[in-house]
């Protein structure tokens, strides 16, 4: 039953992306953080109620507390660099730089943490590198301009904070049953996102979201929701080395329905970078 889990939280991680860019065609990303932030702390929180951890919030220590509240502000920018790089760019480019944090997490772990990596994870690493690059080819005929490459940036600085989520969360994360740790981070997560709103002048805009846009943004957040259900209930019941990759398969559904829904199509190169990626990910967990 277990492997049913791990390839529903695939699905629903991979769907997410689809969702969330149907639902900002015209509502800011900012504002559509904030509201699916309430819908993934819901679920965050079902999670705590399903594994019965609350109780243990009070033991959390000083330390513990500081390094949440980190993480969560390193996630909470990166879903705000992710949804504007959404917004800006096409899926199939703004996912696999996404997808490439794993990159970097790796290079500070082994520099500040002193994590060797294997020849395996070097391998890995130029895979998933290699193939990035060939999936974020220009489409012909498209120049180079700085307001076409701002999907770009918000995408790398998507990866770069989703790195440091995972830092933070290894150096001082200790002691604090994940479903709990999570739906603190989630907590300062949805206050950043609302006070991000409000610091850009944007609370207006809260009002005029169409309700067609509201719905896939509500829907984005019961898929990420989902996935963290089914993520770790395959967790708890299966292998890590066996749920965590086909976990990372979400790319694929997500280049699947982009197909689909945005008719964005996969050039040879992007293809061939697809594969690329899909491999480095397995290889590293060998």
């Amino acid at each position: 039953m277990w492997i049913l889990f791990a390839f529903g939280s695939a699905f629903f991680a991979g769907v997410t992306a689809i969702l969330a860019k149907c639902g900002i065609r015209e509502t800011d990303s900012t504002v559509a953080t904030a509201i699916r932030t309430i819908i993934v702390l819901l679920f965050s929180w079902i999670m705590v109620g399903i594994v019965g951890s609350a109780g243990q919030i009070t033991s959390i220590g000083t330390t513990t507390w500081i390094f949440l509240i980190l993480s969560g502000l390193a996630t909470g920018a990166s879903w705000l660099c992710y949804f504007k790089a959404l917004q800006l760019g096409d899926i199939n480019k703004v996912v696999p730089i996404d997808k490439s944090s794993v990159i970097l997490t790796m290079l500070l772990a082994l520099i500040l943490l002193h994590e060797p990596i294997n020849g395996f994870g070097v391998l890995g690493i130029i895979l998933i590198a290699v193939g990035t690059f060939l999936m974020i080819e220009k489409k012909p005929g498209q120049t180079s301009t700085p307001s076409n490459r701002r999907w770009f940036f918000y995408a790398v600085g998507s990866a770069v904070f989703a790195s440091l989520t995972s830092i933070l969360g290894k150096v001082g994360i200790s002691g604090v049953e994940s479903n709990l740790g999570t739906a603190i981070r989630t907590i300062v997560v949805l206050l950043m996102a609302w006070l991000m709103v409000l610091v850009t002048h944007k609370s207006s805009s809260v009002k005029k979201v169409q309700k067609n846009e509201l719905g896939f943004i509500c829907l984005s957040g019961l898929a990420t929701g989902a996935s963290w259900l089914c993520y770790y209930r395959a967790l708890q019941d299966g292998p890590a080395s066996l749920v965590v990759p086909i976990d990372k398969l979400s790319i694929l559904v997500t280049v699947l329905f982009s197909y689909f829904v945005f008719h964005e199509r996969l050039s040879k190169k992007s293809a061939l970078g697809l594969v690329a990626i899909v491999a480095g990910t397995l290889i590293m967990l060998l």
